[in-house]
């Protein structure tokens, strides 16, 4: 298998001490492209300089919604302004998290909404982080949509399965995390099960949800691999195919990394 890990923290604590260790393991495990994403505006030269150095490695620049009451100086103009860079290639992730409410909602929706508008007009596509925030989510995809078309990924993708059509209809691609593996997931192992390939993304959310075997470990890139097969078995699919399916999906979501084989 060749695979694309779209989404990972090579940054955080628990990889970023052992970083080239933790790639090394990712490219024998058949990883050839991993995103490496931010999550506040503290870590953008630390995440661009990974993908600087390493020709397999790209990078985005964004505000978690988490963190949306910290960062209320961080508009559009200042996410362009960091998207020109070569290596970066998408904008995120940003979203809606009222499961935790670490930041205000008024909050989390302005600082969303900034990131719509800076994924419409650099055109490179946006990572969503939504939970528990379903129906504000889409409602504000729909009307930002609404206002000129943009691209984008729901990541570690967990909500309903009325969810994930609304985000089809949008032309959103979904991005499958190691949480298909747990046993109690069945719901999001049936919507699994009937997303279209040609929309379907691979992930790790490393260092955080380390699919079945490694459950309690630190999750790495390395690990894409077990979430690719159990989700190819899911699917009754190849898992060379289904892994050579997300990775062209990879490709063409975050079409500035170039086209690969």
């Amino acid at each position: 298998m060749i695979l694309a890990d779209s989404h990972c923290h090579l940054n955080y604590k628990g990889l970023a001490e052992e970083q080239q260790d933790v790639l090394a393991r990712a490219r024998a495990s058949g990883v050839a492209a991993m995103l490496n994403i931010s999550t506040r505006e503290s870590e953008w030269d630390d995440v661009i300089g990974v993908a600087e150095r390493e020709q397999d490695v790209w990078a985005t620049v964004g505000i978690h919604p988490h963190e949306a009451d910290q960062h209320s100086h961080i508009d559009t103009a200042k996410l362009i302004e960091r998207a020109s860079h070569p290596r970066v290639v998408g904008i995120g992730e940003s979203g809606l998290d009222y499961y935790y409410d670490h930041s205000d909602r008024d909050r989390q929706r302005k600082s969303f909404r900034a990131h719509i508008v800076a994924a419409r007009e650099t055109g490179l596509p946006i990572v969503v982080h939504t939970r528990d925030a379903e129906e504000d989510t889409a409602q504000i995809l729909r009307e930002e949509m609404g206002k000129g078309a943009f691209s984008g990924v729901i990541h570690c993708f967990t909500a309903s399965d009325a969810f994930a059509d609304i985000a089809l209809d949008l032309g959103f691609y979904i991005s499958i995390s190691g949480i298909v593996t747990f046993k109690n997931a069945r719901a999001l192992q049936e919507t699994a099960a009937r997303l279209p390939l040609n929309r379907l993304l691979v992930e790790t959310d490393a260092p955080f949800l380390a699919p079945v075997p490694h459950r309690g470990k630190t999750g790495e890139p390395a690990f894409v691999a077990d979430t690719a097969r159990f989700l190819a078995g899911l699917r009754g699919e190849d898992a060379d195919g289904l892994a050579d399916a997300t990775r062209a999906n990879f490709h063409r979501l975050f079409a500035k990394t170039g086209p690969r084989p």
